[in-house]
């Protein structure tokens, strides 16, 4: 009985130490992956450029037809006319979950 337990405990280890590596393949695989993209650091610059859908009242918030919402802060002053139909290129970074402006420039607009 003693020698089955062995057996067992054996055939049990020999499985994980088979396995693991496996696993340690494809995550690593799976990290080198061309084309695979992380999602982005808060704080990372990141950019977007696309059709105005709406603008809100204040001009402080616009959203683009892919459904990217943009916050304007102050201290940015769009280069152009904001409106809607109108082409935007952005610069912006993720805080608390806004993608705050950093850069706005209007290219082409209706």
């Amino acid at each position: 009985m003693k020698t089955n337990n062995l057996r067992r405990t054996l055939l049990v280890l020999v499985a994980l130490l088979v396995a693991m590596p496996v696993g340690w393949v494809s995550d690593v695989h799976a990290q080198a992956t061309p084309g695979a993209q992380a999602p982005p650091a808060a704080g990372k610059m990141q950019q977007v450029e696309g059709k105005i859908k709406s603008l809100d009242p204040s001009g402080r918030m616009l959203t683009l037809e892919d459904g990217t919402q943009l916050t304007i802060p102050p201290s940015v002053n769009p280069r152009g006319t904001l409106k809607e139909g109108a082409i935007v290129k952005a610069s912006f970074e993720e805080r608390s979950g806004q993608k705050v402006v950093t850069s706005l420039e209007v290219q082409a607009g209706p």
